[in-house]
């Protein structure tokens, strides 16, 4: 997971740790080290060490490398500043030809929007 602060994985850390005992998510962050063993990396870094195929990149944060992996997913909130910066991003990722697919979270969950 690619963040936009370190603030921000200290708090992505303590929420994996903490949410809820049956959900528990075997992560990692440079604090912790050894991350080519971690199956989920919190990082502000642009990198790839334990070879993930998922990318997850919150608060408007982009990747350079975003080609070697199978599926990423670029979370952001429904602020018209968040939604325009996304925007943008999804207008550069179909530039460079990748497939893409827009999901919304709804009352009734997640729905696959045009």
């Amino acid at each position: 997971m690619l963040a936009g602060s370190k603030e921000r994985v200290e708090a992505l850390d303590a929420a994996l740790w903490t949410y809820e005992d049956a959900s528990f998510l075997p992560h990692g962050t440079p604090r912790d080290g050894h991350a080519g063993r971690q199956p989920v990396w919190l990082t502000t870094e642009d990198e790839n060490p334990n070879g993930a195929k998922l990318l997850i990149l919150v608060d408007g944060v982009k990747s350079a490398r975003i080609d070697e992996y199978e599926r990423v997913l670029d979370i952001f909130d429904g602020s018209e500043e968040s939604v325009a910066a996304a925007r943008e991003r999804w207008r550069e990722a179909k530039k460079a030809g990748h497939q893409l697919t827009y999901w919304q979270q709804t009352e009734k969950g997640w729905e696959q929007k045009a």
